[in-house]
C-alpha cells in the first residue's frame, strides 16, 4: 500500500491522467522489488471536487493504461472530499518462499542497479530552476518523472538470482542502506560506475551527477544484490528483456555504507529522502 499527497509527493498541478499512471507505477515497483507477478489493485481518492468528471475520468485513463499493461484488475474504488491524494492498495502472487526481500545479501555479492538514476531529480530541478537542457531532454526527464517504469519483468527475473532487492524511492544511498540494515552488512560503492542518462551528463558537472544518483529519489528502479557467479545470468536474463544493468558495489563485512570516487577517495553523496522531515 502506497499513498500520494498533492505538495508532497507530486506537484498541484500534475495532470491527472499522469498522476493516475505514476499512482500505480510506483505500487507496482515495490511489486517488481518482490519478484512478485501483480494481480489487483483497491483506490481510494480523496478529491478537492469529488464531482469532478472531466478530472475523474482523465485519471482512470492513466491508471488503466499502465493496469492493463501488467493485467492488474481493479478493485474496489473509494472517492471522498478531501485535499488531493491518492491511495491504492495492490495484491501479487508469488511462489512459497520466493519472494524477493531486503535481507538476504551476502559479503562478496554484487551491488546491481536497473536503469539511469537521477533522472526523476534532475526532472525536479529542472521545474525549478533554468537548466542547460534542450527541449528533447527536458521532455524525456518530465516523462521519466511522470510515467516512471516498473521493473516487473526484471523483478521476475531475479526471483531465483539476486540474494536481495528493494526499488529505489527514496534514494539510492537510502535505499540501499535498507538492504545493508536488514542483512546486517556494509557495502563500497563506486560512483564513477552509477549510470547516469545523456541528460544528466549534459545538464550537470559530472560530482553534481553523481551526488543526483546517489541521493535523488523517485527513480523506481530496482538496487539488488548477487553472488560474484551470478553476474553472467543477471546480464543474460536483463538483455532477454531489453533492461539495462549496472554493476556499482560490492557488499562487504564492515559496516556502513562507502562511496569512492575513481582515484578510491571517499565521496560524500548528500542526504537521501526523508521520511517527516
Amino acid at each position: 500500500m502506497d499513498a500520494l499527497v498533492a505538495g508532497v509527493h507530486f506537484p498541484h498541478t500534475f495532470v491527472p491522467a499522469a498522476l493516475g499512471y505514476r499512482s500505480l507505477a510506483v505500487n507496482l515497483s515495490d511489486m517488481a522489488a518482490m519478484g512478485a507477478r501483480p494481480r489487483w489493485l483497491n483506490l481510494a481518492l480523496t478529491l478537492p471536487h469529488p464531482d469532478d468528471e472531466t478530472w475523474l475520468q482523465d485519471f482512470h485513463r492513466g491508471l488503466v493504461e499502465l493496469a492493463e499493461l501488467h493485467s492488474v484488475a481493479m478493485g474496489t474504488t473509494l472517492i471522498q472530499p478531501g485535499a488531493l491524494s491518492v491511495s491504492i492498495e495492490i495484491w501479487g502472487e508469488v511462489p512459497v518462499d520466493g519472494a524477493l526481500c531486503r535481507r538476504g545479501a551476502q559479503v562478496g555479492d554484487g551491488i546491481y542497479v536497473t536503469g539511469t538514476l537521477g533522472d526523476a531529480g534532475l526532472a525536479i530541478q529542472a521545474m525549478q530552476q533554468n537548466l542547460n537542457l534542450n527541449a528533447k531532454e527536458t521532455a524525456w526527464l518530465e516523462r521519466r518523472y511522470s510515467h516512471p517504469t516498473p521493473r516487473i519483468a526484471a523483478g521476475l527475473a531475479l526471483r531465483d538470482i539476486a540474494s536481495a532487492a528493494i526499488d529505489l524511492s527514496d534514494g539510492l544511498v537510502g535505499d540501499l542502506g535498507h538492504i545493508l540494515q536488514a542483512s546486517t552488512v556494509g557495502a563500497t560503492l563506486q560512483v564513477a560506475a552509477l549510470p547516469l542518462s545523456a541528460a544528466c551528463r549534459n545538464a550537470l558537472p559530472q560530482q553534481q551527477a553523481w551526488k543526483l544518483a546517489l541521493s535523488a529519489g523517485d527513480d523506481y528502479e530496482l538496487c539488488f544484490t548477487a553472488p560474484p557467479e551470478q553476474q553472467v545470468h543477471i546480464e543474460s536474463a536483463m538483455n532477454a528483456i531489453n533492461c539495462a544493468v549496472h554493476r556499482v558495489g560490492v557488499i562487504e563485512t564492515k559496516p556502513g555504507l562507502r562511496c569512492q570516487d575513481p582515484n578510491a577517495n571517499p565521496f560524500h553523496p548528500g542526504q537521501a529522502y526523508q521520511h517527516f522531515s
